[in-house]
């Protein structure tokens, strides 16, 4: 699953490419995923919106909308890709994508796909929307696409009337991912629902060492990773900023004091921001919203790397599990 950098990276990537795009038609082929709501009335409220900004809380993706519905106050769309979700976005013959890599991304739609956006033709939305937005990179001209994608395709061009204009794809392997049309106080709960942004002002040493100090028995790496307490830390930045402190990720969050708990503060910061320098961690299936895998995969000092000598001080890395997740240290670098 993506994390805090990897969201990150997608959220700023779709701000440049579909902020004051205006959707002309939607397609749900997948109505669990837009659920509570019928595919027809989530179509219906989504037609002739605005994409005012893209945001991001812990690892969920809020679409701000141009207008609320006058009926539930709907104007935001939330979106989580989960395990295996997949944003891609299609401009005449280049293509952007974030989220996941699927077999067959580049045949669009696939059998992955599950919603379709079509926005309107930016010569029509010129009176709409302040520019098309996006910063689209990768060309096509090698695409194939499959006799059933193309005929797809075609059907939906012949059902909306689009021919010009961007195509938004929601593909999902495993359908774990969701979009959902929110109310502002419906998305504030959502964003209620998790703890501390570590790259926000509110991420303060006081309150780090607060939070740390009242999870008595709880392990260090259950603690970080613990979404109601901060938000957006998995697996990876958690087992690589405990190395960066050279604390263990198993020990009680509550027994670090002072310098330990200033120097964890300090790298759970640094470890996220050279990761969204680096556009994220390319493992296993992550790849950004321009198609490229992230880069900070060199930069991993111990996740993923149970086994193998420590890049440091050469000792053997020893794999534990913790939280239910496997976990790399080194036990001589980390205290």
């Amino acid at each position: 699953m993506p994390e805090l950098p990897e969201v990150e990276t997608l959220r700023r990537e779709l701000d440049r490419a579909v902020k004051n795009k205006v959707i002309k038609s939607v397609e749900v082929r997948w109505p669990k995923l837009v659920k509570p709501l019928s595919e027809k009335s989530f179509s219906n409220k989504l037609i002739g919106q605005k994409i005012m900004d893209a945001d991001r809380r812990a690892k969920i993706l809020l679409l701000k909308l141009s207008k609320c519905d006058k009926k539930t106050k709907d104007c935001f769309l939330a979106i989580h890709l989960k395990m295996t979700g997949q944003l891609v976005l299609r401009h005449h013959k280049q293509i952007i994508f974030g989220g996941h890599t699927i077999v067959g991304v580049r045949d669009l739609p696939n059998k992955y796909t599950h919603v379709i956006f079509y926005f309107t033709p930016l010569e029509n939305a010129s009176r709409l929307a302040a520019g098309s937005g996006g910063s689209i990179r990768v060309p096509l001209e090698t695409q194939s696409l499959t006799g059933r994608a193309r005929r797809s395709m075609s059907r939906a061009s012949s059902l909306t009337g689009v021919t010009n204009g961007d195509t938004l794809y929601f593909n999902d392997l495993r359908q774990f991912g969701y979009l959902k049309l929110v109310t502002s106080e419906q998305a504030q709960k959502i964003l209620d629902e998790y703890g501390l942004e570590p790259l926000s002002r509110d991420f303060t040493l006081e309150k780090f060492a607060e939070i740390l100090k009242k999870r008595k028995s709880g392990k260090l790496k259950s603690v970080l990773m613990d979404q109601s307490l901060f938000a957006g830390i998995g697996n990876i930045y958690a087992d690589e900023s405990c190395f960066l402190a050279r604390v263990r990720p198993g020990r009680r969050a509550a027994s670090l004091k002072g310098k330990e708990l200033r120097t964890l503060w300090r790298s759970i910061k640094s470890v996220l921001k050279l990761s969204i320098k680096h556009r994220g961690t390319s493992f296993n299936t992550y790849v950004d919203s321009q198609g490229q895998a992230g880069n900070f995969v060199k930069y991993l000092k111990v996740y993923g790397r149970g086994n193998k000598p420590c890049k440091v001080c050469g000792t053997i890395l020893k794999k534990t599990v913790l939280a239910g997740r496997g976990t790399v240290f080194c036990p001589t670098c980390q205290k």
